[in-house]
């Protein structure tokens, strides 16, 4: 299976952000499975019992399959079950930043390092929070913070490579 080069990953993360970016109020694209649109934040039944660990399950499960709006609903559970869970927290603001809800993504961060301090994983899901929203110079600043802490990172050298990328590609 071939790789994708940098360059090629970066040009795509710029196209997918400006595709993505105005679907975000279209409610008849990206349907889920469940009858719902795929960039909505979905609702839960009102009767569902779930356990924190059942919510994450789920919203682990959505997630990976590209449901954004299930696995917000459902990590948001996950935190109203346990608010000082991180891993609720990354997710449902990464969730939120794959909806194009910033709004609601920004205020879980700023709770989200309450919670869990100002991580290599905080500030790489800030940048590219930043970078989906096309504030280069945010994303870098947030990127930058992480490589300081754990200046081997691969994902964050990644993430800074793409940045420089799709810098490349705008100014281009």
């Amino acid at each position: 299976m071939r790789q994708l080069t940098l360059a090629e990953m970066g040009a795509g993360l710029v196209l997918i952000a400006a595709l993505t970016l105005p679907l975000a109020g279209c409610s008849s694209a990206g349907m889920s499975a469940f009858g719902g649109s795929r960039l909505d934040i979905a609702d839960l039944p009102a009767d569902a019992a779930l356990t924190e660990d059942a919510a994450l399950h789920e919203a682990r499960a959505h997630f990976r399959n590209d449901d954004f709006g299930y696995s917000a609903a459902y990590y948001k559970k996950a935190v109203e079950l346990d608010p000082d869970n991180a891993e609720a927290l990354f997710g449902l603001g990464a969730s939120y930043d794959h909806l194009g809800r910033f709004d609601l993504s920004d205020r879980v961060y700023v709770a989200l390092i309450k919670v869990a301090g100002p991580t290599v994983q905080y500030y790489n899901n800030v940048g590219y929070s930043y970078m989906l929203r096309g504030d280069l110079k945010q994303a870098l600043i947030s990127f930058r913070k992480a490589e300081q802490i754990d200046p081997d990172n691969i994902v964050v050298t990644n993430n800074i490579q793409l940045l420089a990328d799709a810098s490349n590609s705008v100014g281009a």
